[in-house]
């Protein structure tokens, strides 16, 4: 890259660790910060420097929160018998988008005894009588869900997941052949 320009090389190398910035994006962007909108690249810089200090996991669900429990954890009108698992805490903010569920949440980023005991420990004091599993689909994920029910069998518990197969608007020939099988096994009656 350009000599003598240090700082603006290590700008765009910290743009690149982003996902899904390349080099070129990551050039274009600090060409933007810098020379066209600085305003809004001081407003960017500001903006990650609170997130990072205010930002923490919630000590109930695992999501993101500004407090130490998040404001799905203590809404009371959302439904505390249901407990969605989900892989990590932006899931939330895609389910929560849909405004397709009004339950709580489990984030299982890591299956170790200490989050199995957490998840133990929420079904017991919710009462939970629904588990939904949002994870994506794979055969590990098949695993870990049947990891979860047999360490939850000593509850009432209905174990439900997301269901799988053919997304709207997409041709067949797009779609990967364990959605399509997943679709077709899973066929519903019209």
């Amino acid at each position: 890259m350009s000599q003598g320009l240090d700082k603006f090389n290590n700008l765009v190398d910290s743009l690149m660790t982003l996902p899904s910035v390349g080099k070129k994006s990551a050039l274009r962007f600090a060409y933007h910060m810098l020379l066209s909108d600085s305003f809004s690249a001081m407003k960017l810089s500001h903006a990650i420097e609170d997130a990072l200090t205010s930002i923490q996991k919630c000590t109930i669900c695992g999501g993101l929160s500004e407090d130490e429990i998040c404001q799905i954890c203590v809404d009371d009108v959302r439904e505390s018998k249901t407990l969605c698992i989900v892989e990590n805490p932006k899931d939330i903010f895609v389910l929560e988008e849909s405004s397709a569920y009004d339950g709580k949440y489990f984030v299982l980023e890591t299956l170790n005894q200490e989050s199995i005991e957490a998840l133990r420990d929420r079904v017991k004091e919710d009462t939970v009588s629904e588990i939904i599993f949002a994870l994506t689909p794979s055969l590990a994920n098949d695993s870990i869900i049947l990891f979860i029910e047999e360490k939850l069998k000593d509850f009432t518990i209905s174990f439900t997941k997301i269901a799988q197969g053919v997304p709207t608007g997409v041709t067949l020939e797009n779609v990967d052949m364990l959605s399509l099988t997943k679709a077709l096994s899973d066929r519903v009656k019209v």
